[in-house]
């Protein structure tokens, strides 16, 4: 099985469509982007749920698909829908979310053979003023899990997987350390976890290497610093749940990160897939 392109084209076409932008306030196009995720997912074996939540007086939800056995213990794997401001989000985030359903389609090939239980969830709010508040999708779902009790094995957080280039010197970093550590071309996918997971951030990073046809990369930073936490993996380290994020590096290689410019013209759907590859392969082999 492998991840279709035209498949993740054609979700990020209709996501980068949607006018007004599909942020917080704009409710409209944000609840069409979640009724689009929600009708791809009921296309599939698994159960379909919604888990709405307030924020500000507004209504917002989280759009669940559950595949495997109920009982078995939970990785989840997670994407959030909305966008910043009045931008088409391409690769900020309907690159996560084709990848996510992308991901979910995989998956419906082999069904009640899987070793775990998957959430595919769709989380709205990720993006600020809720950024970092228990407002965020990701917030509520990830504390309707530890209040459940439920076992979960991993998270895996899709952010932003569809910009790459291979002009020298592509890549930026924070500072002079990371850069004389990491590839200099910014043509690489990498696994993102915090100072204390080293061990999973490497098997994350392994498995994925070993079925995906790109340079697949791994970091662990504090928590602290930032660039560690800076999507909804975050939430889930809340719980003690062993969480990293799957991200092309975003404003460190993307000068379209939160601009207009974020388009899906920018993307590079052949490597998108084979991001999706490896972490449908890491899914497998947890």
């Amino acid at each position: 099985m492998h991840a279709d392109q035209n498949r993740l084209y054609a979700d990020v076409k209709f996501l980068t469509s949607l006018q007004p932008a599909r942020h917080y306030r704009n409710l409209a196009s944000l609840n069409q982007a979640a009724d689009y995720i929600k009708a791809e997912f009921e296309k599939l074996e698994g159960v379909v749920q919604e888990q709405p939540f307030r924020a500000d007086g507004r209504q917002y939800r989280n759009i669940i698909l559950s595949v495997g056995s109920a009982s078995a213990p939970r990785i989840v794997v997670g994407a959030h829908y909305d966008v910043f401001d009045e931008t088409p989000g391409a690769d900020d985030n309907a690159s996560a979310v084709a990848g996510l359903l992308e991901t979910a389609r995989l998956l419906h090939a082999v069904g009640s053979n899987l070793k775990y239980r998957v959430d595919l969830v769709a989380y709205p709010n990720e993006e600020p003023p809720y950024f970092a508040s228990e407002f965020m999708g990701s917030a509520v779902h990830a504390k309707s899990l530890h209040e459940a009790g439920v076992p979960v094995r991993a998270m895996l957080c899709y952010e932003m997987i569809g910009y790459f280039r291979d002009e020298p010197n592509s890549q930026r970093f924070p500072n002079e350390q990371l850069a004389a550590r990491y590839p200099s071309t910014g043509n690489f996918i990498t696994v993102v976890g915090r100072t204390g997971q080293e061990d999973f951030t490497r098997q994350v990073q392994e498995l994925m290497q070993a079925k995906a046809d790109i340079d697949v990369q791994r970091i662990n930073l504090p928590a602290e610093m930032g660039l560690a936490g800076l999507s909804d993996h975050r939430n889930y380290w809340t719980y003690g749940y062993e969480a990293v994020m799957i991200n092309d590096t975003a404003f460190l290689r993307n000068p379209n990160y939160h601009q207009r410019s974020d388009t899906i013209e920018t993307l590079d759907f052949r490597r998108m897939a084979e991001v999706v590859n490896g972490v449908y392969a890491a899914i497998l082999g947890l």
